[in-house]
C-alpha cells in the first residue's frame, strides 16, 4: 500500500509568495522572457466543510502517488508535485494541446483551524481528497462583574 507523503510546517510565507507571483505576472505579461522562475500549473480544487471537518478535493489525473505531497499547519495546506509529460507524436500536428506538463503547486487557507493530527487522504481515479478534522470552537463564558 503506498501512502502520500504529509509534512507539517509551521507555516507558509502567503505575502512573499503572493507579490512574487503578482510581479513575476506582470512582467511576463510584458514578456516570457522576464519569468522569474519555472512555471507552476495549478490544479482544480474544491474546499468545502461540514460541522465536523474540511474536504478538499484536488484534480491532478496523470500524477503517480509518488510525485505528490501534501504539507499543512493548523491554517493553511500545501499541494504539490509533479505531473510527467507525455511522449509527443513526432509526426504529428497538433491542434490543440491544453494538458499541462510538469511541476504543480496550490495552496489553500483553510477556512477554520484543524487538528493537523486528524488528516486522512486518498487517492482514486485523478481525485486527491483530503480530510482535516476541525478543532473544537472555543467556547466563551461570562464573567459577573462585581461592585468595587
Amino acid at each position: 500500500m503506498g501512502y502520500i507523503k504529509i509534512r507539517f510546517n509551521d507555516e507558509f510565507n502567503r505575502l512573499g509568495s503572493n507579490l512574487e507571483k503578482t510581479i513575476e505576472d506582470i512582467f511576463e505579461a510584458a514578456s516570457p522572457m522576464f519569468s522569474f522562475s519555472e512555471r507552476c500549473w495549478h490544479p482544480q480544487m474544491d474546499i468545502y466543510e461540514t460541522p465536523k471537518e474540511i474536504i478538499i478535493k484536488a484534480e491532478i489525473a496523470g500524477v503517480d502517488k509518488d510525485q505528490l505531497e501534501v504539507e499543512i499547519t493548523s491554517k493553511a495546506i500545501k499541494i504539490y508535485g509533479t505531473r510527467s509529460e507525455t511522449t509527443l507524436e513526432r509526426d504529428a500536428t497538433y491542434h490543440l494541446a491544453e494538458i499541462q506538463y510538469g511541476r504543480f503547486e496550490r495552496i489553500l487557507y483553510l477556512p477554520a483551524l484543524i487538528n493537523p493530527e486528524k488528516v486522512t487522504t486518498s487517492y482514486k481515479n485523478g481525485f486527491l481528497v483530503i480530510r482535516l478534522a476541525k478543532l473544537p470552537v472555543e467556547q466563551t463564558h461570562s464573567i459577573p462583574i462585581e461592585d468595587g
